[in-house]
């Protein structure tokens, strides 16, 4: 080959990567100002849900739910495959050709499963198409006796690289099992830190732990602490590929529930749904970096933000968690906590666990801070009874619309507006599908207004004992930014 002909393909492969960047840059437009990028639907969704349980009693419902999206347009499927413990014998073909758990092909339609005992396995799901935008599965499990019994539930997580969990425990009456999923066909490599009230606790046996392909692998948590601590909060990172990461937490006398990873660190937080009948309430923080924090609490109750007496602001150390016991905050009144910064913004993480309950018949779940609906949040698994949904607009009032589903096996679909006063946490009996037969979904939409958080209660009680599981709402990513673009050739000429 000649170096006229080198020389011509050098020309064209250029001229290949420049249009290139120029159609994925929004290069070309005429005014010099980029495009506003529009707001699509997501082709794609991984969710993934931690074994439900070691118990032999323990009964595990799920519900998974698509809420219907203009523009997601096609055909597509989601589905949940069951994996295994991790394994050494060939781990890169575990879940690859196991039969599908839970099969979904239209939006709008909310579809369930159920497992019993101790050998129910993690699922891995993926949702392409119109089923991928805002694709929710919700696991809830239920037993009656045993360490951790109670309701305990979680919405299935996407894979993600950086978790963090404020209201862990390595203490003697508490068994926390930090659960890791991986979806991928290569292997995980996974860092796990813990801290107390006096900094990092230092374990190398929280370094590289290898999640195989396919797999899921518990880590206690007081295995990786040098003593008991009743307040830690823990840092997952993913040196390598990515995991799905939640928290199954049961004590000996207090239940228990699963503790999902809490909103990325920021100065301000907002924590939503304490049950108005909650008898204590733990607020756990934690500054991830190096600079104190100094946080006012108040509570958003159903008329106002109001400062607990004699909590009124929480101070915590750099890289220290810090805990304080609001056991009389509620007053019979539901309610979300605020936290903002009293002086200077530093950003921390925080949650609470709640409890529910007195003597012998206490139940717990946790809140984690969460970030706001935005656009639209989905929760999956309501029952007839026994759902709550508690909305806070911690700024300016708005006006937000819930829907919610046909149930798995029956009933049409019914919509409701509410008004959330600013500074408030509006409390409500969800609407249910007319008809309903089986477990169905609700989809909260911001229609105007400031931001809205919220979370949903799930009561079960039983056997005396007040069950009960709590599920935050952050937006659930159904749609992602897509810049305007056009080629532009005039670069050449530059």
């Amino acid at each position: 080959m000649n170096r006229t002909t080198q020389s011509l393909i050098a020309v064209v492969v250029a001229l290949g990567a420049v249009t290139g960047y120029a159609a994925s840059t929004g290069g070309g437009v005429d005014d010099g100002e980029a495009k506003a990028a529009a707001r699509l639907p997501v082709e794609r969704t991984s969710l993934l849900c931690p074994v439900p349980s070691g118990s032999d009693l323990a009964e595990t419902t799920y519900t998974a739910y698509t809420p219907k999206s203009s523009g997601a347009e096609g055909e597509g499927k989601a589905e949940m495959v069951p994996v295994h413990k991790q394994l050494t014998d060939a781990p890169e073909k575990q879940g690859k050709d196991a039969k599908p758990f839970l099969t979904q092909r239209k939006q709008g339609e909310a579809v369930g499963g159920e497992q019993s005992g101790a050998e129910a396995p993690a699922l891995i799901g993926t949702a392409d198409g119109p089923l991928a935008p805002g694709w929710t599965v919700q696991q809830t499990t239920t037993y009656a006796a045993g360490s951790g019994r109670g309701a305990q539930g979680v919405n299935c997580t996407a894979p993600d690289t950086d978790f963090w969990f404020p209201g862990a425990s390595s203490a003697k009456e508490r068994s926390d099992y930090i659960h890791l999923t991986n979806p991928d066909d290569s292997a995980a490599v996974v860092d796990v830190e813990l801290f107390g009230p006096d900094g990092e606790v230092t374990s190398e046996v929280g370094e590289n732990i290898q999640v195989q392909p396919h797999s899921s692998v518990p880590v206690l948590l007081s295995t990786l602490a040098d003593k008991a601590y009743p307040n830690l909060t823990m840092h997952v990172t993913a040196r390598t590929g990515r995991v799905a990461a939640a928290v199954q937490s049961s004590d000996e006398k207090l239940g228990g529930d699963w503790l999902a990873a809490a909103a990325d660190p920021a100065s301000s937080a907002v924590l939503p749904g304490i049950p108005k009948d909650a008898t204590s309430v733990r607020l756990v923080a934690f500054a991830p970096g190096s600079e104190d924090a100094d946080l006012k609490i108040q509570l958003a109750s159903p008329t106002g933000a109001i400062t607990p007496a004699g909590h009124e602001s929480l101070h915590v150390k750099g890289g220290m968690t810090a805990a304080v016991d609001l056991d009389d905050l509620t007053k019979g009144e539901a309610g979300s906590l605020l936290l903002s910064p009293t002086d200077k913004a530093v950003p921390v993480v925080a949650a609470l666990r709640v409890t529910r309950g007195k003597g012998g018949s206490q139940e717990t779940a946790f809140i984690p801070a969460t970030a706001p609906v935005a656009a639209r949040s989905t929760v999956a698994d309501n029952r007839a009874k026994g759902s709550t949904l508690s909305l806070v607009a911690p700024e300016k009032s708005a006006e937000v619309r819930v829907t919610a589903s046909p149930g798995t096996e029956g009933g049409s679909p019914a919509t409701k507006t509410y008004t959330v006063k600013g500074g408030t946490t509006l409390a409500v009996d969800p609407p249910k599908p007319q008809g309903l037969k089986g477990t169905y979904a609700l989809t909260v939409e911001t229609v105007s207004g400031g931001p809205v958080h919220g979370s949903r209660m799930l009561a079960l009680p039983e056997g005396g004992i007040p069950m009960f599981t709590v599920q935050t709402l952050p937006d659930d990513r159904g749609t992602v930014s897509v810049p305007e673009a056009e080629r532009d050739l005039r670069v050449l000429q530059k």
